[in-house]
C-alpha cells in the first residue's frame, strides 16, 4: 500500500514541475543564449538547467517564485561551465580551420554563431537604439536586459546576477540614462539624414 502513495507523490511531483517550469523554458533560452553566445551551448545550458531542476524539485518551496529559481540555477550552471572551461586547455585543429577558412560556401552561409548580444539587437527595429544597447557597459546592458526585456524585479536580477540590489538599481538608471543620452545625440543626425 506505501507503494502506491509513493508512486502518486511521484506523478504529482511530475505534472506540477511540468506545470510551473515549462512556460518558463523559453526565456531559460533566451537568457542563456546571451550568456553563450551559441545556440547549441544555449540549448544544452537550457536543458541541463531543466534536468537539474526536475531532479531537485524536492527542494523546491510551493508557492515561491520558480522563475527566479529556475535562472538561479541556469546562472550557476553556466558559471561552473565557464569555469570548467578556463581551467581546460585550449584545443586547435589547424588543418579543418585551414580548410574551412577558405570554403566559400561556409563564408556565405548563414550557420556561423552569431553573438546573443547581436541576435538580441538584430531583434529591435530601430538600429539607432541597437548602437545604443551595443555601447553600454556589459553589467549595464545585463540589468537593462533582464528589467525592461525579460520583465525581472530588482531583486530577482540581483540574485540571478549574484549582486546587491543597489548595484542593479544604479547600473539600471546609468544603463537608461546612457541609452537615452546615447539616443538624443544620434536624433540631430537623422534629421540632416531625412
Amino acid at each position: 500500500m506505501t507503494l502506491s502513495v509513493e508512486v502518486d507523490d511521484v506523478e504529482d511531483q511530475r505534472e506540477r514541475f511540468v506545470r510551473e517550469a515549462w512556460p518558463v523554458v523559453d526565456q531559460l533560452y533566451r537568457a542563456a543564449l546571451r550568456y553563450t553566445h551559441n545556440h547549441a551551448d544555449a540549448e544544452d545550458l537550457a536543458q541541463e538547467t531543466m534536468l537539474k531542476a526536475y531532479r531537485n524539485y524536492a527542494q523546491f518551496t510551493s508557492g515561491t517564485n520558480i522563475r527566479a529559481w529556475l535562472f538561479r540555477i541556469l546562472v550557476t550552471t553556466w558559471i561552473n561551465r565557464y569555469r570548467r572551461t578556463q581551467r581546460r586547455p585550449d584545443e586547435v585543429l589547424t588543418e579543418r580551420i585551414a580548410e574551412l577558412e577558405f570554403s566559400s560556401a561556409v563564408r556565405r552561409s548563414s550557420i556561423s554563431s552569431a553573438s546573443a548580444e547581436l541576435l538580441a539587437l538584430e531583434s529591435l527595429v530601430d538600429e539607432d537604439v541597437k548602437a545604443a544597447l551595443a555601447g553600454l557597459t556589459e553589467g549595464q546592458r545585463m540589468a537593462v536586459f533582464f528589467v525592461d526585456v525579460e520583465g525581472f524585479r530588482y531583486a530577482e536580477v540581483a540574485d540571478l546576477l549574484d549582486i546587491p540590489l543597489g548595484t542593479v538599481m544604479s547600473r539600471l538608471h546609468r544603463g537608461r540614462r546612457a541609452l537615452r543620452q546615447a539616443l538624443v545625440e544620434q536624433a540631430p543626425h537623422l534629421r540632416r539624414a531625412s
